[in-house]
């Protein structure tokens, strides 16, 4: 058994179109009108459809769950979402965890959260670029040491 894709509940598909290819790069895939995939692995199904497959009503905005993207350019991640022609709201804007990684939390046109961090390897980089050991980074970003060693020779 393989995981094919993961399939979102929208109210607009058109919008949600639009929203995964400007801000993220998502290209279509295949478009069936009410339900269309795209690049990543990512479906859309057009709410009322959704219903009568399920034969029950969908609840907007649970916060249970989340699409993760990977972004090494967060900075200018940002800026794109400044200068989108979406009302991006946000759960965090940009916030450094413990670890390093810096996220970016928002929803999307229906709600469903997204999280865009920078690759964990680029963090780890980022650190040993700053001068930090080896040692010091695998503490940090909680990779193991044998990995941050291995990005040594490509800083």
């Amino acid at each position: 058994m393989h995981l094919k894709n993961i399939l979102i509940v929208v109210e607009d598909i058109e919008i949600s179109k639009k929203f995964y290819k400007e801000l993220f790069g998502l290209e279509v895939v295949a478009d069936f009108g009410e339900n269309v995939v795209l690049t990543e692995g990512l479906a859309l199904q057009q709410r009322k459809l959704w219903e009568t497959f399920i034969d029950k009503k969908v609840i907007r905005g649970g916060n249970d769950a989340e699409l993760y993207f990977e972004e090494n350019h967060i900075d200018a991640f940002l800026e794109r979402l400044d200068n989108s022609t979406f009302d991006i709201e946000y759960l965090n804007r940009c916030k450094e965890h413990d670890w390093g990684q810096r996220v970016i939390r928002l929803y999307d046109p229906d709600r469903h959260v997204i999280e865009v961090g920078e690759e964990m390897e680029y963090v780890a980089r980022r650190f040993l670029k700053q001068g930090m050991t080896a040692e010091q980074t695998a503490k940090k970003t909680q990779l193991p040491l044998s990995k941050v060693e291995a990005l040594i020779e490509n800083v």
